[in-house]
């Protein structure tokens, strides 16, 4: 079998090159051009030359434009690289009667209430970062390609930068943070995406019938401030010294961005568990496996 992957170095594209590799042959890209083969899906046309070479039987596409803020006044380059480039990725899967598994967002609904969101959920997003995920979802669906594609939240990884290393970092310099508490979802590792992915894919493969959307994300929830507050607590606990005494709750209207934030960021994930009979840790349980890692570097 031959899988074709997209975003090798991204947080979750770096895990699946570890996770990915035992299902068969793997050539992974990054938006680097490599023997004329490029994963930059900014370029419509390399990514179709490069899939109609390839010829692989499973696309696995970790690659995105994933800056939120910037989305806002870059919204051009966001849906062409979330959603123009994702039609080019589907219709060539169909074409090959190959598989597509993708990467979307809890941010394709609007954030109201404080139930966690299901698959079949009316979408509403309040960015264009989650309009354009959205869009590339629904050209997914519409070219027919047999396809899994993962709404997931609030990830992170040991690798590159994540919420966690930025609480550690300025609670060395600073006595007092400011944390939003009013945003609510579950912090989800690259390596869980990875190892549920290869999980899923597996099945998919015998049973095509699993084709579809499905929720990823840890289990459990918690706040930013919560987050944050179990994230110092871990450090202090291993012997980190850090000067920060205070961490203060805030509402997401007084740290204002160019982007909304969707308040609710649950992700109901029954459907996944249920399909692919899968146990999904606490989120605590890869937090503290990333922050060790963290720590001992």
């Amino acid at each position: 079998m031959k899988i074709l992957l997209l975003g090798k170095n991204g947080q979750v594209g770096w895990e699946l090159q570890r996770s990915l590799e035992p299902l068969g042959q793997l050539i992974a890209l990054d938006r680097q051009s490599v023997d004329g083969l490029c994963g930059d899906l900014s370029d419509l046309a390399a990514v179709r030359s490069t899939i109609q070479r390839v010829r692989p039987d499973v696309i696995v596409n970790a690659a995105a434009y994933t800056a939120v803020d910037r989305a806002e006044s870059e919204t051009e380059l966001a849906f062409a690289v979330n959603a123009e480039a994702i039609q080019v990725l589907a219709d060539e899967a169909a074409v090959l009667n190959a598989w597509l598994i993708h990467y979307s967002t809890d941010y394709v609904f609007s954030g109201a209430g404080s139930v966690p969101w299901l698959e079949t959920d009316a979408v509403g997003p309040v960015n264009q970062y989650g309009a354009s995920k959205l869009a590339g979802e629904q050209a997914i669906a519409a070219s027919g390609c047999k396809h899994l594609i993962f709404r997931t939240s609030w990830v992170y990884g040991a690798r590159g930068n994540n919420f966690a290393k930025t609480m550690l970092r300025l609670a060395k310099d600073r006595d007092t943070l400011n944390v939003i508490a009013d945003q609510i979802g579950a912090p989800t590792g690259a390596d869980l995406i990875a190892d549920v992915t290869v999980l899923a894919v597996r099945q998919a493969l015998q049973q095509p019938e699993l084709s579809g959307v499905y929720h990823l994300a840890a289990n459990g929830e918690v706040s930013w401030h919560a987050y944050a507050t179990h994230v110092i607590a871990f450090a202090q606990e291993n012997g980190e010294q850090l000067a920060v005494t205070a961490i203060n709750p805030i509402d997401t209207i007084a740290y204002p961005t160019p982007a909304q934030r969707p308040l609710n960021s649950r992700l109901n994930t029954q459907k996944l568990r249920d399909n692919f009979y899968l146990h999904l840790p606490d989120w605590r349980s890869g937090v503290n496996r990333m922050l060790r890692e963290v720590l001992n570097k």
